[in-house]
């Protein structure tokens, strides 16, 4: 099983400056990069303190400068956001300034705050419809001379201008959860990635087994599939409590957002008191501990082999938490120095 990081700039309150969080996001990157991880992952969200992310192909375009082997992988691209001239394109060029490093990770959204702000009237059914129409089109027009027709997009025969520096472009992976997802990524040749939330275990199972049941059904070469993971590494048991608890905060954060039902001033929603985070049993700490991939070093050893037995090709350590950045650093050495040795 392969290892990625998955990583953004984030923040609660404008406590620490931006170029702050950039530097601490580039460290992490780095310590990927030495640790023999085989991807980095970014995403893109729009008017957002809480995961500052406007264009992924950004940051991934500057870790090339900063790193040496790993990949660069959009984790994810929101795909109705995009004409898909405008993102063949884009990505090429990415590819061919990071000298073919570019990965493509391509979902509809989750936000409806993001839907109502940049595609006013479009749900997550549109925007689904909208990424399966783009998707398939990506390899199209790198190759050349692409027409299409379609309900959401029509242009004459148009090629990408740069073409990707990989030979058949980006290798191009779809965020996948319902039994349909998976089916329309695997049947275009596409890998998956999956980001299981709650359920604990059963979920991880379940997902894998919508992705072999759309292999099942594909006559072509098997593609991989990822599991994105909120992931802490503690110290010992006391460290992983305090971690349950700076993982609360951010997931009753990140439930308030895709609610999209409190105010937002400054790209900063209302703060959530104390008592309403205590009071969402949904995100307890003990659901958490059952749900993330948090523990020690061996209880996260485990749960990895778990995964690995399972099928899983790779897994993302999913750094976003809201906890400072040495938390972070120290979480993600532990995970390097500790964990990812045993799978070597």
């Amino acid at each position: 099983m392969d290892f990625s990081l998955f990583a953004h700039m984030e923040r609660l309150t404008t406590d620490q400056p931006e170029e702050e969080l950039y530097d601490d996001f580039v460290g992490l990157c780095k310590m990927a990069d030495d640790a023999g991880m085989r991807a980095i992952w970014t995403g893109e969200h729009h008017g957002m303190e809480f995961t500052i992310a406007p264009n992924p192909f950004l940051p991934l375009v500057d870790l090339a400068h900063h790193t040496k082997n790993v990949r660069l992988g959009t984790g994810t691209i929101i795909a109705p956001f995009w004409h898909p001239l405008k993102l063949a394109g884009e990505a090429a060029a990415a590819d061919q300034i990071t000298k073919g490093r570019i990965e493509l990770g391509i979902a509809r959204g989750a936000y409806s705050y993001e839907y109502e702000r940049l595609m006013p009237g479009m749900d997550a059914w549109e925007a689904g419809q909208r990424m399966r129409e783009t998707v398939p089109l990506l390899p199209q027009i790198w190759e050349g001379d692409c027409a299409h027709e379609g309900e959401f997009f029509s242009f004459p025969a148009s090629t990408s201008a740069p073409r990707p520096r990989q030979e058949d472009g980006p290798p191009i992976w779809i965020a996948a959860r319902d039994p349909n997802s998976h089916e329309f990524g695997v049947h275009n040749g596409f890998n998956i990635q999956v980001t299981p939330l709650w359920q604990g275990m059963e979920e991880i199972e379940t997902l894998m087994e919508r992705f072999n049941a759309a292999c099942d059904s594909y006559s072509g070469a098997r593609p991989k599939i990822m599991l994105l993971h909120h992931t802490y590494v503690g110290k010992d048991e006391a460290d992983v409590e305090t971690a349950l608890g700076d993982l609360q905060r951010y997931y009753n954060y990140f439930g308030a957002w895709f609610m999209n039902k409190r105010p937002v001033s400054q790209a900063l929603i209302k703060p959530l008191s104390d008592d309403e985070i205590a009071a969402n049993a949904m995100y307890s700490q003990e659901n958490l501990a059952r749900d993330l991939t948090v523990g020690t070093a061996q209880q996260v050893i485990d749960r990895l082999k778990r995964y690995e037995d399972m099928g899983y090709d790779e897994f993302a350590f999913w750094v976003d938490s809201g906890m400072t950045i040495d938390r972070k650093r120290d979480s993600l050495a532990r995970f390097v120095d500790e964990v990812m040795p045993a799978f070597q």
